[in-house]
This record gives C-alpha cells, sequence and structure tokens, in this order.
C-alpha cells in the first residue's frame, strides 16, 4: 500500500462509516479494484482506521459523553451482542471480508430494505431524545448492529433500521448508532490489533506513518459527513442510499462475474 493509497481508502472510510451503505463493503471493493486487497496489511489499515471516525463522534457529541453513567450502561448492553458474535465467529468474518461477491448481494438487499424503510416505520416512530430509549431497546438495536459482521450490510444501516423498529426517531436511532459505534469500533480495532501483535507481526515506519494518515483523513472527512447525513436523513430518508446501494450492488455483481467470464476465456 502507498500513500495515495492510503488516502483514498481513508477518505471512502470517512464518507461510508456513518452512513448506510456500508463503509467494509466500499473499502474491500477500492482495495480490490487497487490490488492490494489480499494484503495483510490492508486488513490491518481497514480496520484501524475506524478510530479516526469514532474521534470525530466523540469531537461532535462531546457533550453527549458527559450525561449520566445510565448512558454509558446502555451503550455498554447495546455493545454486548457484538462482543460474543465476534468471538464467536471471527474466523469466519474475516473469510467473508475477502469475497466481493458478498459484498454485492449485502448491497443489494440492504438497498431495497432501505427503500422500504420510511414507509414501514413513518407512522410508529415516536422516541425522540436518546434519554428515552430503554435497556431492552438498548439490547435490541445492539443484535440488529451484529447483522454487520456480514460485509455489505452497513453497521450504522443495520443499528439504525434497528433503532427504527423500537420507534426511534430516524435522528434519534442515528445518534444512538453513531454512539455505539464508539465502543464497537474501538472493540474491533483493539482486538484486530492484539491479533497481528499475536502472530508477530511488525509494523514498519512508513506502514505507521500510513495508518496516521489514514486516521486524520478518515476524521476531518467523518466530521463532514455526519453533519451532512444527520441534516439530510432526517429531511429525506432512506430512499436515496436504497437506490445508491442497489445500483453499486449490481455493477459490482456485473463486473465480478464479467471479469470471471474473461479468466475462463
Amino acid at each position: 500500500m502507498d500513500y495515495l493509497q492510503a488516502i483514498i481508502l481513508a477518505i471512502i472510510e470517512g464518507i461510508t462509516e456513518f452512513l448506510p451503505i456500508s463503509s467494509t463493503g466500499h473499502m474491500i471493493i477500492a482495495s480490490s479494484f487497487m490490488g492490494i486487497s489480499h494484503e495483510e496489511f490492508t486488513k490491518l489499515f481497514t480496520v484501524v482506521i475506524q478510530l479516526g471516525a469514532i474521534l470525530s463522534v466523540v469531537v461532535l457529541y462531546f457533550k453527549r459523553f458527559f450525561q449520566t453513567l445510565d448512558f454509558y450502561f446502555k451503550l455498554l448492553v447495546a455493545f454486548i451482542p457484538a462482543v460474543i458474535f465476534g468471538l464467536l465467529f471471527s474466523k469466519k468474518i474475516d473469510a467473508l471480508l475477502e469475497n466481493p461477491v458478498t459484498v454485492a448481494i449485502s448491497l443489494l438487499i440492504g438497498g431495497i430494505i432501505l427503500l422500504k424503510v420510511d414507509d414501514w416505520f413513518s407512522s410508529k416512530t415516536e422516541i425522540t431524545t436518546n434519554q428515552e430509549i430503554s435497556y431492552l431497546t438498548a439490547f435490541k438495536i445492539g443484535l440488529f448492529q451484529c447483522l454487520a459482521m456480514i460485509p455489505g450490510v452497513s453497521r450504522s444501516g443495520a443499528s439504525i433500521v434497528g433503532g427504527m423498529t423500537q420507534k426511534l426517531s430516524r435522528k434519534t436511532a442515528a445518534e444512538f448508532s453513531f454512539f455505539l459505534a464508539v465502543p464497537t469500533m474501538l472493540g474491533a480495532t483493539v482486538k484486530k490489533c492484539y491479533d497481528y501483535y499475536k502472530d508477530g507481526f511488525v509494523l514498519s515506519h512508513d506502514q505507521i506513518n500510513l495508518l496516521i494518515i489514514g486516521n486524520v483523513v478518515g476524521f476531518i472527512v467523518a466530521l463532514l459527513a455526519i453533519k451532512t447525513f444527520i441534516g439530510y436523513l432526517s429531511k429525506n430518508g432512506f430512499k436515496m442510499f436504497g437506490y445508491y446501494r442497489i445500483i453499486v450492488g449490481i455493477a459490482l455483481l456485473v463486473i465480478h462475474f464479467f471479469i470471471q467470464k474473461l479468466d475462463v476465456i
């Protein structure tokens, strides 16, 4: 991986992490096109640069992180399912990360769901503040978030839709999804770094610099993406993201099978 590739991936991470279009899926697609998807450092890079995105949430919602202990307990309850599923299925998840077809199908199915979400829950949303979220609701949102372990599903999309099934407004569901991203992404980063350390993977000076640049770029882009997304989602809903996912999913499938045909010939 060179510096330009690192910046491209970091921009993609910053834009897509908090949108319901799957940051992991987009980074798998981008790294595949750049020919670096199978490099061990690329797999580490795409997880570690999530730290920059985490920081953007903390900065934007700084005051919200000084609420009651109840706020942190609810985040912990929502985070528990991801810990359990992550530990149980980590090897299977890693295998799926190398499969662009899985990403394409997930994008396609998720896109179809997003086209319908606004109609399904338009008359059911009631909760408009995070303080009203119960522990049971937090846990259920955490279960929905686990769907994002399938590449292409989208962590933010799954948890936002999960929140809306529990009668949260679009804005409240999105904000809780952002808060939940902090322990979830931090935990994933720590675990991935530990796994690489345990396997004897040593970072070079250039690789450390790439990680620093990736986090800085991801942080700046994520700041802008969150501000834009919340405003757009509150006014317009999910349909645009649904159409985008369907177009990208179909395009990816066409490209994949076209390349396979060329290989056969």
